[in-house]
């Protein structure tokens, strides 16, 4: 579902619950963010996050993987760490012998890898798959990472390169190169679990995760909420190998219109900044890295941890006080 049409669905469902009649929903519909937060103490909290969606990619195994990952994602987005997770499966009844088996048990490794166990589930016959988790993570009130917070001065870091959508569209139309099928299918299979831990390590102000709405959808969403202005430098933004040709030829999946349309109007391109890369910041993500708002003096820290786990991470802009614009790319 786009931006725009989720909410509308969401404006009734948030009118009818207040924040003071749960003070302990720490983010909810109220504050809509990466995940919903309760706190049960003074020093911890759950956080409780959920995602599904169809194949994006042919082999079972990568696909599960994925899928876990990918809801893991919005508990570290919210600087929390997964104790368990719940299976949502939506299976064909044709599918080839073993094959579901391989995809819940690759998501089940996954949550594994993430220090979690898969605690139950729920699964229906649908006829096209469609796999995912139920995330519930754990963190201190004080730690939370949300995505408003970001203060003028802080250093805008990315921790995974962009093109996940047009790459596993041209595989679906059978114009991608399988090298960059797989170059993305490893990116999207990693945790974002050092990350978080960089990020409340070295107080990250602010943080979300790029998915569906693209880079320049969820960086609207951090603006908005931090009643700031973001600006991004086109040049520094990482891409995925083959992402600048498919973007060229103009292969994105329909959703990167949508956020286009959805977005565009709080967004201005410096000039020299050509469609085809415009397009790329707006292309949905599956899986893809963090976003964080980090003070300057502390991008030492932060590196020093994501050194730790061997991470990549890039410096992609900074934040402003609140203009004109929500977000400004610049060259």
């Amino acid at each position: 579902m786009g931006p725009e049409a989720l909410a509308q669905v969401l404006r009734p469902l948030q009118m009818m619950f207040a924040p003071s009649d749960c003070p302990d929903l720490l983010v909810g519909l109220g504050s809509p963010d990466d995940a919903a937060v309760y706190r049960i103490s003074d020093e911890r909290a759950l956080i409780v996050t959920t995602d599904f969606f169809t194949p994006i990619v042919d082999d079972p195994a990568a696909y599960g993987t994925i899928a876990a990952a990918n809801a893991l994602s919005d508990v570290y987005a919210m600087g929390g760490q997964p104790v368990f997770a719940l299976n949502i499966a939506a299976l064909p009844n044709d599918l080839p012998d073993g094959m579901a088996t391989t995809i819940l048990r690759a998501m089940a490794e996954k949550v594994r890898e993430a220090g979690a166990v898969i605690a139950g589930g729920h699964s229906i016959q649908d006829k096209e798959p469609k796999v995912g988790l139920v995330a519930v993570g754990m963190a201190s009130p004080s730690k939370l990472l949300t995505k408003g917070g970001a203060r003028a001065g802080d250093v805008l870091v990315l921790t995974k390169p962009l093109g996940t959508g047009c790459i596993t569209t041209g595989a679906k139309r059978g114009l991608a190169d399988q090298g960059h099928i797989d170059h993305a299918t490893e990116w999207m299979t990693r945790l974002n679990r050092e990350a978080a831990e960089a990020a409340t390590e070295a107080g990250a102000r602010a943080a979300t995760d790029i998915t569906g709405y693209g880079l320049l959808g969820h960086a609207t969403e951090m603006a908005q909420a931090g009643g700031v202005t973001l600006r991004i430098e086109a040049d520094r933004i990482p891409l995925l190998q083959g992402a600048a040709d498919y973007a060229e030829r103009d292969i994105f999946p329909g959703g990167a219109r949508t956020n286009q349309t959805a977005y565009q109007a709080g967004v201005h391109f410096a000039d020299g900044i050509d469609s085809a890369r415009q397009m790329l910041l707006f292309d949905p993500q599956t899986s893809g890295g963090l976003l964080l708002a980090l003070p300057p003096e502390r991008v030492t820290t932060f590196d020093e941890v994501m050194q730790r786990g061997d991470q990549s991470w890039w410096t992609i802009g900074e934040v402003l006080a609140s203009g004109d614009m929500r977000i400004d790319v610049v060259m």
